[in-house]
C-alpha cells in the first residue's frame, strides 16, 4: 500500500472530473455507477491500508512532491496514514459509498443528477485530503475544500432563495472559524519553523518549557474547530444546512465534514494536552453546546431539524471528551455517530421520499406498517443514539461520561441530563413519525411506499453497524478488551502519559452506566406516554405554546440575536460607508473632477465663435495684459 496510497483521494477526484464534464452527456446510470464505484474502490484501498497498519504498526508515508521551499522552510505535498487517519479513511469512503448508492435512488428524478454526483465526489476528495495530509497546510487545503463543497451541496437547489441563503450562511460562518485556524498555523510556523506533524509534535514539550505560546496556538486551532464542527457560538449554520438534499445532510453533517474539527484536535492532541486551560475551555464549550442543542431539539417539528440539532449536541459530546482528555472515547463516538446518524438521516430521507417531500412530523404518523424497513432501521439508530446497550452509542457515550465524571462531577451530571434529553427527543421523533394514526393528506397516504433497494440496502448496512459497532470498545468492567484504544494507543500515548491514569472502580463504572441508561429509559417511556398513549401532537405554528416551549421551538432566538447585534449593525455601517464615504466622498470627488472639466470646456467653447474680428480683439487684449503684467513686475 505504500506505493498505492495516493490513489485513495485521486479516485474520487477522477469521478468529479468525469461526472462534471459528462454531466449532460452521460446517462444517469453511468454517472451513478461511476461515482459510487470509484468511492468503493477507494474504500477497498482504505481497508488494505488499515490492515497493513494493524499488522505492522507502522504508519504509511508518501511524498508526492516538494511543494514550497523558501530557505530552510519547506512544505511537502505528502500523505500520512496512521492508526487515526486509517479509521477516518474507512468512515469517509465506507459511509460515503453507502450515501452515493442511496443517492442514485433519491436523486434519480432530479435534473442536476450529474452535477450532484460530481459535487459528492469532489467532497469525498477534499475530505480525504484533510485527513491524509502529513502537515497542517495540506489539512487546511482539505479543510477549505470541504467548506466549498458544503456551500455547493447545501445550495444545490439554489433557485429557492432560502436554500441559497442557507448555503451562504454556512460558508460565511465557516470562514470565521477558518481565520482562527489559519492564524494558528501561522503561529505554529513562527514557533516551530515547520507545519509538518513529524516536526512539531516531538518538539512540543520542549518548546512549551521554553515559553512557546501553546495556549494561544491551541485556542486559535480550537476556533477553527468551533466553526467547522458547529459549536457555540458558531453552530447556527448547521441546522439551516438541512436545506440541501438529504444525502448531503448524511454525508456532510453526520459522518464526515462536521467531525473535521474533532479530527484536527485529536491529531494535535499533544499540543492540547500541554495547554490544560484550552482543554478546560473545550470541555465547557462542548458540554454547553450538547445541552443547549438538545433543549432546542425537544420541540422541533421538522424531522431533519431534529436530527440537525441532535448532530450539534452529539458533536458537543465529542468536544467534552476531548476536553477531559478522553481522546479515544471522543474518537470512538465519531465512529459510532457516523453509523447511527448517517442511518437516521438516510432513514429520514426515506420517510420524506414516502411522504412526497413532506418533512413536518405533525403531518405523519402510523408509518411503521407502511415502510417497515425504514422503520426498523431507524429504530435501531434511535436506540443507538439514545445510549441503550448493547447498541453502539452506549459504549462510546459511556466512555465519555466516565471520563467526564473523573474530571468533574458537574460535567457528568450535565452530560447525563443531556443524554436523557437525547433519548426523549429521538423517541419523540420516532413516535410522531411511525406510531398513531396517519395525519397527512389522502394523496400522501395513497402514495406511501417503501423506498427502492438502492436506498434501503444502505439503511440495513448502517443499522447493522449501529447495532454491533460498539463491540470494538467494550470496557474491561464488562469483560471486554477495548480494541479501538489498543489500536489508537501509538497516536495518543504521549498525551496519555502526561495526563496520567484516572481509573474508576468497577462499582463506580457500573453505577455511572446504570445512571445514564436508567435516565435514557425513563425519557423513552415518558415520550411513549405523551406521544403514543396520550396521542399528543405538537401544536401548529399559529397556536400559542408555553413560554419555555416557545423559546425552544424558536431556537432561543439566537438567529434573531445575531441579526440584531451583528448583521444589522454591519448592514448600517456598510450603508453609511456606501452612501457617505463612497457616493458623497469618493464618487463625489471623482465625478466632480469630471463635471468640472466638462463645464469648464463648455464655457471655453463659447470663445470659439469663428469671427476673425473677435480673434484680433482677443489678441490685442492678450498683448495689453502681458504689457501690464511686465510693467508691474518691473515696478516691483
Amino acid at each position: 500500500m505504500d506505493k498505492l496510497i495516493w490513489l485513495i483521494p485521486v479516485l474520487p477526484l477522477a469521478g468529479f472530473v468525469i461526472n462534471g464534464l459528462g454531466r449532460n452527456s452521460l446517462s444517469k446510470g453511468i454517472i451513478g455507477a461511476l461515482g459510487s464505484l470509484l468511492v468503493l474502490v477507494a474504500f477497498g484501498l482504505s481497508v488494505a491500508a488499515f490492515f497493513q497498519i494493524k499488522s505492522t504498526g507502522a504508519p504509511i508515508n508518501f511524498n508526492l512532491f516538494d511543494w514550497i521551499a523558501v530557505g530552510n522552510f519547506k512544505i511537502q505535498f505528502s500523505f500520512l496514514v496512521d492508526q487515526l487517519s486509517s479509521i477516518m479513511l474507512l468512515i469517509i469512503t465506507g459511509v460515503g459509498f453507502l450515501i452515493h448508492l442511496y443517492s442514485i435512488g433519491y436523486m434519480h428524478d432530479d435534473a442536476g443528477f450529474g452535477k450532484f454526483f460530481a459535487y459528492l465526489n469532489l467532497f469525498v476528495f477534499f475530505m480525504l485530503l484533510l485527513v491524509m495530509g502529513s502537515n497542517y497546510v495540506i489539512m487546511f487545503i482539505g479543510w477549505e475544500g470541504v467548506g466549498l463543497c458544503s456551500y455547493l451541496l447545501i445550495g444545490f437547489w439554489y433557485t429557492n432563495p432560502s436554500y441559497a441563503d442557507a448555503a451562504k450562511k454556512a460558508f460565511i460562518m465557516n470562514r470565521i472559524g477558518d481565520l482562527g485556524f489559519l492564524l494558528g498555523i501561522f503561529l505554529l510556523v513562527n514557533t516551530f519553523g515547520s507545519v509538518a506533524y513529524a516536526d512539531i509534535f516531538p518538539k512540543a514539550p520542549a518548546a512549551v518549557a521554553a515559553g512557546a505560546p501553546v495556549v494561544l496556538i491551541t485556542l486559535l486551532l480550537f476556533v477553527g474547530a468551533v466553526g467547522k464542527s458547529a459549536q457555540l457560538p458558531l453552530f447556527t449554520w448547521l441546522p439551516d444546512a438541512m436545506a440541501g438534499p438529504t444525502p448531503v445532510s448524511a454525508l456532510i453533517h453526520a459522518a464526515t465534514m462536521v467531525t473535521a474539527g474533532i479530527y484536527m484536535i485529536a491529531r494535535s492532541n499533544i499540543l492540547f494536552t500541554l495547554a490544560p486551560d484550552t482543554m478546560e475551555v473545550i470541555a465547557v464549550v462542548g458540554l454547553a453546546t450538547a445541552f443547549f442543542a438538545a433543549l432546542i431539539a425537544l420541540t422541533q417539528t421538522d424531522i431533519k431539524k431534529v436530527l440537525a440539532y441532535s448532530t450539534v449536541s452529539q458533536l458537543g459530546y465529542m468536544f467534552l471528551g476531548l476536553g477531559v482528555g478522553a481522546y479515544t472515547g471522543s474518537f470512538f463516538h465519531v465512529l459510532t455517530h457516523a453509523f447511527f446518524k448517517a442511518l437516521l438521516f438516510l432513514g429520514a430521507g426515506s420517510v420524506i421520499h414516502a411522504m412526497s417531500g413532506e418533512q413536518d412530523m405533525r403531518k405523519m404518523g402510523g408509518l411503521k406498517g407502511k415502510i417497515k424497513v425504514t422503520f426498523i432501521t431507524m429504530l435501531v439508530g434511535t436506540i443507538a443514539i439514545a445510549g441503550i446497550p448493547p447498541f453502539s452509542g452506549f459504549f462510546s457515550k459511556d466512555e465519555i461520561l466516565a471520563a467526564a465524571f473523573a474530571h468533574s462531577t458537574t460535567f457528568y451530571v450535565v452530560g447525563v441530563i443531556t443524554a436523557g434529553l437525547t433519548s426523549f427527543y429521538m423517541f419523540r421523533m420516532m413516535y410522531l413519525t411511525f406510531w398513531g394514526k396517519f395525519r397527512g393528506t389522502h394523496e400522501q397516504e395513497h402514495h406511501l411506499h417503501e423506498s427502492p433497494a438502492n436506498m434501503t440496502i444502505p439503511l440495513i448496512v448502517l443499522a447493522i453497524l449501529s447495532a454491533i459497532g460498539g463491540m470494538i470498545g467494550v470496557p474491561a468492567v464488562m469483560g471486554g478488551h477495548h480494541e479501538l484504544a489498543a489500536f489508537l494507543a501509538p497516536v495518543f500515548e504521549p498525551s496519555l502519559k502526561l495526563l496520567g491514569e484516572h481509573e474508576l472502580s468497577h462499582n463506580t463504572e457500573w453505577i455511572l452506566m446504570g445512571g445514564s441508561v436508567g435516565i435514557a429509559l425513563i425519557a423513552m417511556v415518558y415520550a411513549y406516554t405523551k406521544y403514543v398513549s396520550k396521542a399528543s401532537v405538537p401544536v401548529s405554528d399559529e397556536e400559542e405554546r408555553p413560554a419555555l416551549s416557545n423559546l425552544s421551538y424558536h431556537k432561543f432566538y439566537i438567529d434573531e440575536l445575531y441579526d440584531m447585534i451583528i448583521r444589522k449593525p454591519l448592514d448600517a455601517l456598510s450603508t453609511f460607508f456606501y452612501r457617505v464615504v463612497e457616493q458623497l466622498g469618493i464618487d463625489g470627488f471623482v465625478n466632480g473632477l469630471g463635471k468640472g472639466t466638462i463645464e469648464t470646456s463648455k464655457g471655453l467653447r463659447l470663445l470659439q465663435t469663428g469671427n476673425v474680428g473677435f480673434y484680433i480683439f482677443m489678441m490685442v487684449v492678450g498683448i495689453i495684459a502681458i504689457l501690464v503684467y511686465s510693467l508691474i513686475k518691473i515696478g516691483a
